[in-house]
């Protein structure tokens, strides 16, 4: 199974902004995997190699669950032979699916995020689009779904190619979805091509926030829009969390500032009409283990005696969601 349909991708470019970076791609990810290919990934090739041939009859990528079936109900052995493969892709963080009768319902409810969004930002249609730290592609496919005309995602986390890889499988390749298993850092300098960029769960990870600011500015054309979603804490403008360890468990939390200060941080980098569109405490319905992610999830990184405060004494996560313009 070919993980990235570069003749697609560059049919899908062609004549725009994107073309040149489009036809280098594939020495670029030739190189990246003879340097850094994980451990498990021929054994995840496998994987993708086993997954049954079914016809995509019926698709939604425009509803909360990403569905496909086919006409014809499969034989009632193939749902279980289909979910135990897919169980091998563990963890599933983003979702939900359902893929001939196999329901991935993933660590995060992200339905409910795309609710929270969908209706504020500019229409996605006809719209080349780049989601940074895309995962496994859930709202990848919920953008073509709205309308874009192409969709590109990003993330170094080679298992979430994989998991991309095998709803792609079932969901047909007849649409201008890609994943791409690269960092923010390997995109070209002031591409200036994209119409719509996410970034959402990314900033308090990026050890410095300014500079993912200024490299998500680099990859929209002028007008272009951002959409920014990351950890926030309540306070004024100018107040900045920096954990002095891990904050809710995770090691590589750098940067939490209050919604002011993110939005000044914007302005400062040269967007314009900054808007804060919704400041949303996470709950446990929104993210929680299941049985497709049997890690640890947010109950256990809350203070079981004040649910407001992480285990290291810090405010509980809250999300903020954010709109601007490239100049």
């Amino acid at each position: 199974m070919a993980l990235i349909d570069h003749t697609a991708l560059q049919q899908q470019t062609e004549g725009t902004a994107l073309q040149t970076w489009a036809r280098q791609l594939p020495g670029q990810l030739e190189r990246l995997f003879a340097e850094r290919r994980h451990g498990d990934f021929d054994r995840w090739m496998k994987i993708l190699s086993r997954l049954p041939e079914l016809p995509p009859d019926q698709l939604r990528i425009d509803a909360g669950i990403i569905s496909v079936c086919a006409d014809q109900p499969p034989d009632p052995a193939l749902p279980a032979q289909i979910e135990a493969l897919l169980l091998q892709l563990h963890p599933w963080r983003k979702g939900p699916f359902s893929l001939h009768e196999v329901h991935i319902d993933s660590e995060w409810r992200c339905d409910l995020k795309w609710q929270r969004l969908a209706a504020h930002i500019s229409s996605l249609r006809g719209r080349a689009v780049l989601d940074v730290g895309c995962g496994n592609g859930y709202y990848c496919w919920r953008m073509a779904g709205a309308g874009a005309r192409l969709v590109v995602g990003i993330d170094p986390t080679q298992l979430y190619l994989a998991q991309f890889s095998a709803v792609r499988h079932f969901l047909g390749r007849g649409h201008a979805v890609h994943l791409l298993p690269l960092a923010m850092e390997s995109m070209p300098r002031n591409m200036q091509a994209f119409d719509t960029v996410f970034s959402m769960g990314v900033l308090y990870h990026r050890r410095s926030p300014i500079d993912h600011l200024l490299e998500l500015k680099d990859c929209l054309r002028p007008g272009g829009e951002l959409v920014l979603e990351t950890l926030v804490i309540e306070g004024k403008d100018g107040q900045v969390l920096l954990p002095r360890g891990r904050y809710a468990k995770m090691r590589n939390t750098w940067f939490l500032p209050s919604p002011m200060t993110l939005c000044g941080w914007l302005e400062r980098c040269g967007y314009r009409d900054v808007r804060l569109l919704s400041v949303t405490v996470t709950t446990i319905e929104e993210q929680r283990t299941t049985r497709w992610m049997r890690f640890e999830s947010l109950t256990d990184f809350l203070d079981p005696k004040d649910p407001d405060r992480t285990l290291e004494g810090y405010p509980a996560p809250r999300r903020a969601m954010l709109l601007a313009r490239r100049a």
